[in-house]
């Protein structure tokens, strides 16, 4: 008997537990930019050293940061399930490479990649940007973080839309259910019969939508929640 299809989804409150900060934390870096003029397109246009600051401060912070039980119980879920196991990520950082997961999917990117805005060329970011990069291949001066923005179309949809219209167990972990598309991963799953769980903090703006909530830190419901699946 075949094993069921998994596609987890994972966003910054799994991350938050290994001391990077999310949008809503009160005094981290977000607090201290409104996201207009960090994260758009718009932003890098008019002040591209703002933004290349802005990202080179997060990337020296997840650099740093250590994955913790969550991401390394996703590595093990990886490594041990013998049916399909899709890792996609809202986050940035490279924590669930770090714990040990293979071919992670960043819908948004990453901070340790650079993108180059005349041929679409990345490579390995280093640690501190500058603005007026050469880009490696074409030479031109538009190297770029290889973040989606606000208002940019996410990487990898046809890949994750394509596993959602096949998965048998979707879980959302540490999504805050109020940034689309992936807030509607939940919705597609369901509509092809998947079991659906929500691993939070606190309860997202989907949570409505799952059959099973698993509310704590992920740090201590993913590794339950990996066990039960191992387990089957």
């Amino acid at each position: 008997m075949a094993h069921p299809s998994i596609v987890i989804l994972t966003g910054a409150g799994i991350s938050a537990e290994s001391g990077l900060g999310t949008f809503r934390d009160e005094g981290g870096l977000w607090a201290q930019h409104r996201i207009e003029d960090v994260a758009t397109p718009e932003a890098f246009a008019r002040n591209p050293q703002l933004v290349v600051d802005f990202y080179n401060t997060r990337r020296a912070q997840a650099h740093d940061a250590t994955p913790n039980a969550g991401h390394t119980a996703l590595a093990r879920l990886q490594a041990e399930y013998d049916g399909d196991v899709l890792l996609v990520t809202q986050n940035v950082d490279s924590l669930h490479e770090k714990a040990g997961s293979r071919d992670v999917v960043h819908m948004h990117g990453q901070l340790d990649s650079a993108l180059c805005g005349a041929c679409s060329h990345r490579w390995s970011a280093p640690l501190k940007m500058t603005v007026g990069e050469a880009c490696p291949r074409c030479s031109e001066p538009t190297a770029r973080p290889d973040i989606v923005w606000f208002g940019e179309m996410p990487y990898h949809m046809d890949r994750i839309e394509d596993a959602l219209s096949k998965a048998d167990i979707f879980a959302a972990i540490g999504t805050s259910g109020n940034v689309y598309p992936a807030a509607g991963f939940v919705q597609m799953a369901s509509y092809v019969g998947a079991r659906t769980v929500e691993m939070n903090l606190d309860p997202s703006e989907t949570v409505a939508l799952f059959e099973e909530t698993r509310p704590g830190k992920a740090s201590v419901t993913v590794p339950a929640w990996v066990e039960d699946i191992l387990g089957q």
